[in-house]
């Protein structure tokens, strides 16, 4: 296939050389010098993969669409434009493949938090909440993976209604703590806490390679497909 790659920082980096080890080309790089592309940039393009900042993501994924150029798109914090988006898309008869974090193992992750925190729905006695730590070039917080995580939890345990940042929480609130350090790829820990003991669950992201890995394998997926796609259907669960 032939990939563009938006947004070639580290993570575009990363893509670039897994995309070439898995026998792709790259059809175009671009950066934030690249600002405000328009469909010629995407010319002899196959699939398009998107890593930028959640001010440009929307944009990004609309001219793609009107390129008729499938785009995966890791890029978090834009959802609440989610319902607009896929309205472009349907509308542009193209493709789209969205996922808050394309680790495999974090996706294994969400699955098995799934299932704990159905099993401790019936355990009132164990509070539930979550850490979160990333690199300090990441902009939103919680993080994408974050939220989603919570956001599955809280499916499942009658008890938890939404979930709030760092403050202080109501009891049918669960809690997410949001770090930033430097030169971290991204850590999410789950904790079930009683006055007894305690249960955590615990994702923690050794490089980037992953998160690369699964939006090159989403995007072979993609290819030659119309319509919104997730890690679910890329991992058959």
């Amino acid at each position: 296939m032939r990939i563009a790659i938006i947004g070639y920082g580290k993570m575009g980096k990363e893509i670039e050389k897994i995309a070439l080890e898995r026998g792709h080309s790259i059809s175009a790089r671009l950066s934030s010098s690249n600002a405000g592309f328009d469909t010629a940039a995407l010319a002899d393009t196959d699939v398009a993969i998107e890593f930028t900042k959640p001010e440009s993501a929307v944009q990004n994924i609309k001219v793609c669409s009107e390129s008729k150029v499938p785009v995966v798109v890791g890029t978090t914090g834009w959802y609440d434009e989610f319902d607009s988006v896929s309205a472009h898309i349907e509308q542009n008869n193209s493709a789209l493949f969205y996922a808050t974090n394309f680790s495999m193992g974090v996706n294994i992750f969400w699955k098995v938090n799934q299932y704990l925190a159905k099993i401790m729905d019936a355990y009132p006695a164990y509070n539930v909440d979550m850490e979160e730590i990333h690199h300090t070039q990441k902009l939103d917080a919680p993080s994408g993976t974050a939220i989603t995580t919570a956001e599955k939890i809280i499916a499942k345990i009658d008890r938890k209604k939404n979930w709030k940042l760092d403050e202080e929480n109501q009891p049918e609130e669960l809690k997410i703590i949001a770090k930033r350090e430097p030169d971290v790829p991204g850590t999410h820990e789950v904790f079930y806490r009683s006055e007894i003991d305690s249960i955590s669950l615990k994702h923690e992201a050794h490089s980037r390679k992953g998160f690369a890995l699964g939006s090159v394998l989403a995007a072979e997926f993609l290819n030659n497909k119309t319509g919104l796609y997730s890690m679910n259907d890329l991992l058959k669960f």
